[in-house]
């Protein structure tokens, strides 16, 4: 092999991806190069690969589905001449990783409230649960507050 060409368990332990995984991204058309073979018949990985399968770790987190890293990867095996294709689907996919986010904020804002107000609770020296404790009475009418 040369220098920059890499074994299946280089690219497991550069990429994060087990071999059977790397295994299951070539036979899903998931890499935008051919695999080439040694003269032993394994495969071999050059440095662009590796990238190209560190971005697919990176897709695959954001919750890109397999099949539109496929269709990205045969575009890229394509080569040029269908660029606005490939604009297209990581345009949609920037849109579904913007909404994820707008959800993400909503949820550590609420876990940010918890926080403080646990914070503000244990800071006062308080005891029992916070949230099952009594509202304070309205003025005047022996009644709890709601909310």
């Amino acid at each position: 092999m040369a220098d920059e060409d890499l074994s299946i368990g280089q690219v497991a332990r550069r990429t994060g991806l087990s071999v059977h995984t790397l295994r299951l991204y070539e036979r899903a058309g998931l890499l935008a190069g051919e695999v080439r073979r040694d003269r032993a018949g394994r495969r071999v990985y050059s440095a662009w690969d590796v990238e190209w399968l560190m971005n697919c770790v990176k897709f695959r987190a954001t919750g890109m589905p397999l099949a539109t890293i496929s269709r990205l990867a045969q575009l890229v095996r394509e080569g040029s001449g269908n660029e606005a294709e490939r604009l297209t689907l990581l345009r949609e996919h920037r849109q579904h990783i913007t909404e994820q986010l707008a959800r993400l904020h909503d949820c550590l804002d609420l876990v940010d409230t918890k926080v403080a107000s646990y914070e503000r609770h244990l800071a006062a020296g308080a005891t029992g649960d916070p949230w099952q404790q009594q509202p304070p009475p309205v003025p005047g009418t022996g009644r709890h507050q709601v909310g």
